[in-house]
């Protein structure tokens, strides 16, 4: 059964009941028996404001449906899903690549004190494209109470959370990329421990993630350790056995930038030539 525009549906009949309860059809059509009279509106709760006036029920005009939203309002925007990233197509001009105005996925190598947070801010400052800093320290932080201390040393506790904010930096980086946005990951990795190794990234990012490794000397990291407070301070023979493991990456094939002697952004202009040769060549790991 249709209706006339404008008018009022019938509520729906519900078995086992008659029509509901003070719903007429006499009383929502013009030219015949009037309705009853609207209810009076009750008075505004004491220190609220009362309600603006407004068209009374029988003067209201016909009820419409609720136009769309204009073109530029905001609204439910479609990301595409992030998905495993592949690796940079090299230029097809002999020109060098551009790693500025190139949308790539790094993922910056180092024990603590090399400086990787902050020259992975400042090259992601700089891009003329829309780049994000992912740090496996700063997620995995995220944990508050149960939060497994890295100088509690390493346990199976320790690394399920590290699995786990490694998995969320991943995913998070994948779907920045989907996105049109590039990611500049670090991570303390390990090139004698598998199981924290470089596999595990390249599971959760894709094949296309570029290492590159920042290793200044002993005294450098040294110092800089001694600068940092709580939970991120090591004690100067944990920095110093990191340092020494960190050295595996020398013959390893990967990226090692030297930044003894740099400021952090002689350091990311450095990391874009790494890049730029990267995207080029890319390195088999």
């Amino acid at each position: 059964m249709q209706h006339a525009v404008g008018s009022p549906l019938p509520p729906p009949h519900q078995p086992g009941h008659g029509p509901a309860a003070g719903w007429s059809p006499a009383a929502h059509h013009p030219g015949q028996h009037p309705g009853p009279a609207p209810a009076p509106v009750p008075p505004p709760a004491p220190g609220y404001p009362a309600p603006p006036p407004g068209p009374t029920p029988s003067s209201a005009g016909p009820q419409h449906a609720s136009m769309p939203p204009p073109p530029d309002a905001t609204g439910h925007v479609p990301l595409p899903p992030g998905a495993p990233v592949a690796m940079p197509s090299p230029p097809q001009t002999p020109a060098a690549p551009d790693p500025a105005g190139t949308i790539l996925a790094v993922l910056l190598i180092g024990p603590a004190g090399a400086g990787k947070t902050s020259v992975a801010k400042y090259w992601a400052d700089h891009r003329r494209v829309p780049t994000a800093h992912i740090s496996l320290d700063d997620v995995r932080e995220w944990v508050r109470s149960g939060f497994a201390d890295p100088q509690s040393g390493w346990n199976d506790h320790s690394e399920a959370q590290y699995r786990l904010a490694r998995r969320t930096c991943g995913f998070a980086a994948r779907n920045f990329l989907a996105n049109g946005i590039s990611c500049i990951l670090d991570d303390a990795v390990f090139p004698d421990r598998p199981v924290v190794g470089l596999g595990g990234w390249k599971r959760h990012v894709g094949p296309g993630l570029l290492p590159v490794v920042l290793l200044p000397g002993l005294d450098v990291v040294l110092e800089r350790n001694a600068e940092r407070s709580g939970n991120r301070r090591l004690t100067d023979e944990e920095v110093a056995r990191i340092h020494g493991r960190m050295a595996g990456w020398y013959g390893s094939g990967l990226p090692i930038i030297d930044n003894s002697q740099l400021d952090v952004p002689e350091t990311a202009r450095i990391l874009d030539d790494v890049l730029a040769r990267a995207i080029a060549s890319p390195p088999q790991w």
